[in-house]
């Protein structure tokens, strides 16, 4: 590593994930470089999870366990209140980086390491991660924004992070996609650099419904966020050219013009909404520059998750 070395802080928030989470805590006190301060956050959960974070914060006294209460209403904004709980343990902290981790990944023992380097690499460098694997599955990142940096772990320069504002609790979700998206806007560098991955052991979606229902869902998440209706119609053509996602474009479509009708108020500024709508259309126009190039590329099997398609060229 460089001759700086940057010290970090994770905050996990968790709810009933017992069956994961291990894994999670297993990769991270593996790490070649450990965190100053990790606080996970137990959201209410119902099953083993407190009770397996607390057996390793008992020999690892970087690792925190706090207890949300019990409640029955399930949304994306929970993730932030509790995400922000665990903020205020460690914000008077002195650190460079802080890490939002999911409770459901893990990663090989350099990870960590590797993305550190890539801050102290690059001052202006403001959110940096990894792809991730599902089910065996990678990304194909000839079809995507290496500048969106998945919600599965993020890195944050402290002051990138709080510029920002911080996570913004948004009950449609989005939240990750929000905050990375304002630091390009405020002039930060975000980035997913592919030499490491990390493994997603929840399939993304699963506690959603069917796929149909799930495009359905996208769509209206597309025109909720703000995309540009030319960009969706682009996307929507996209989708119709891969099996089995004809039906699956179609409904992505249909999810849009459903939330155009029925006026869904969106959660982002006009300021954030021109900016996201700019960068679409410039990176639609390089799309095209480039299709030559692209119809050569191999796309990825047909039974990839959906979920993983997340733009015509990428969220």
């Amino acid at each position: 590593m460089s001759e700086k070395k940057y010290e970090y802080v994770l905050i996990t928030p968790a709810r009933n994930e017992e069956s994961f989470i291990e894994k999670t805590i297993q990769s991270v006190i593996k790490q070649t470089v450990p965190p100053k301060r990790w606080v996970i956050i137990s959201d209410g959960s119902t099953d083993r999870t407190d009770e397996i974070v607390g057996k390793y914060a008992e020999t690892f006294k970087w690792i925190e366990l706090m207890r949300m209460p019990v409640h029955s209403e399930r949304h994306f904004a929970s993730k932030v209140i509790s995400f922000n709980k665990g903020y205020e343990k460690i914000r008077n902290l002195k650190y460079d980086i802080i890490g939002n981790l999911d409770a459901d990944i893990s990663f090989e023992k350099e990870y960590i390491e590797f993305l550190l380097r890539k801050f102290e690499e690059n001052d202006r460098l403001g959110v940096a991660g990894t792809p991730f694997s599902e089910d065996g599955k990678h990304y194909n990142y000839n079809f995507t924004n290496i500048e969106h940096v998945s919600g599965a772990c993020q890195l944050f320069r402290r002051e990138c992070f709080e510029e920002v504002g911080g996570y913004i609790p948004i009950k449609g979700g989005g939240i990750d996609w929000v905050a990375v998206t304002t630091a390009r806007m405020k002039g930060w560098e975000t980035r997913t650099f592919l030499e490491k991955t990390c493994i997603h052991h929840r399939k993304i979606g699963s506690g959603n419904g069917g796929s149909s229902i799930n495009w359905f869902k996208i769509g209206s998440k597309d025109y909720f966020l703000g995309a540009h209706p030319l960009w969706e119609i682009f996307r929507t053509f996209y989708q119709m050219t891969k099996q089995p996602y004809i039906r699956g474009g179609f409904l992505l479509l249909c999810g849009y013009l459903w939330a155009f009708l029925k006026g869904i108020e969106r959660p982002v500024s006009e300021e954030l909404l021109s900016f996201y709508r700019t960068e679409q259309m410039r990176r639609l126009r390089k799309t095209f520059e480039n299709l030559p190039k692209l119809a050569k590329c191999r796309l990825l099997p047909a039974k990839h998750s959906i979920n993983q398609f997340q733009d015509f060229g990428g969220k």
